[in-house]
């Protein structure tokens, strides 16, 4: 692989995990909004005074928090909020159905590049499987 793949791979990982979180995020939004919890979406959280390249590297990039969650709100609403991204793989799963090409098949770099990291913002971060086991606790907490 040449230089220019290299760097075209690189840019097609950083567009697609870019646009990938924003989906991530919003994907955790988009179930709590349909049970009526309201919710605040925060952009690279950690900045704390350092510069967005720092933060952006080395801190949480984005986060969706519930607000004011009313005593009766199921559990279940807040885990399938927190497992809500796992969605981001469902074209993966048509791979072998043969519905979808399998993107690693092409030996295309950028399709190859751009596929993990989709597949990357497919997964709940920590503070999601955090939520999932401990959703009463949240919810007394509130």
């Amino acid at each position: 692989m040449g230089i220019i793949e290299s760097l075209g791979a690189v840019v097609a990982l950083v567009v697609v995990l870019g646009v990938g979180t924003v989906v991530h995020e919003y994907a955790h939004a988009s179930v709590l909004r349909a049970g009526g919890i309201p919710y605040d979406t925060e952009w690279l959280p950690d900045r704390d005074g350092t510069d967005l390249l720092r933060a952006g590297a080395f801190g949480t990039w984005a986060a969706v928090t519930p607000q004011a969650l009313p005593e009766n709100t199921s559990p279940w609403l807040l885990r399938t909020s927190a497992l809500m991204p796992l969605a981001l793989a469902t074209p993966f799963t048509l791979i072998p159905l043969g519905i979808v090409p399998d993107p690693v098949s092409t030996g295309n770099p950028y399709v190859i590049t751009g596929s993990v990291a989709w597949l990357a913002c497919a997964l709940p971060s920590p503070q999601d499987f955090s939520l999932v086991w401990y959703a009463e606790q949240a919810i007394a907490e509130a």
